[in-house]
């Protein structure tokens, strides 16, 4: 009886693994290098793009600058009326535009009360009293260059607006916040009469 051929023994599922590992060995190492590198590059990639973002975001930012606005200046200086200035300009820089201080201007009243350094705001106003003149109404908003923010100005500031005293403008501090100028008089903080003085030379 003929003997039975040899069969080689079955190898286990590790072992034919590793026989493949094996011969593949080279391939398959190059090929994870191969996605490490990939995976580098599109990192890479992604951090230059977000990096460019960022420079172009702040390019523009700059690139937009101040803005232009108009302010209205009247009383005694010499050309009265309404310039057009940047948005960073400050009270000095419209008084050269109004040709300074005519002869008739009261300088102390504007030394005490005027901030040169103070900024401009769109739409606002400075008037500047001859000398003797009544400080009243509008006179003595002679040192509001725009409009008092009522959400954030101080007793003093708030004292400047025709009709408001120290006791109420404590109280429209009291009050605060407001969400509309005419919050002052929902609020009861003034009376219709002392609102309509002052509706003109306030925001908030």
């Amino acid at each position: 009886m003929e003997e039975e051929s040899a069969q080689p023994p079955k190898l286990s599922l590790e072992e034919r693994i590793g026989e493949l590992f094996e011969f593949y060995r080279i391939p398959i190492t190059f090929g994870i290098i191969g996605l490490l590198f990939l995976g580098l590059a599109i990192f890479l990639t992604f951090k230059n793009e977000s990096q460019k973002s960022g420079v172009t975001f702040l390019e523009e930012e700059n690139k937009s600058g101040p803005t232009k606005i108009k302010v209205d200046i009247e009383g005694a200086v010499i050309r009265p009326g309404v310039y057009e200035l940047s948005s960073d300009q400050r009270i000095q820089d419209l008084l050269v535009l109004g040709g300074g201080l005519s002869s008739s201007a009261d300088r102390a009243y504007v030394a005490q009360n005027l901030n040169l350094a103070a900024k401009l705001t769109d739409g606002g106003k400075v008037y500047i009293p001859q000398v003797g003149e009544v400080r009243s109404g509008i006179v003595d908003g002679a040192n509001i260059l725009a409009k008092v923010n009522i959400n954030t100005a101080s007793i003093s500031e708030l004292d400047t607006l025709p009709g408001i005293g120290p006791v109420t403008a404590q109280k429209i501090i009291s009050n605060r916040p407001y969400q509309l100028p005419e919050d002052l008089k929902n609020k009861k903080v003034v009376n219709l009469a002392t609102f309509e003085k002052i509706k003109d030379l306030i925001t908030y």
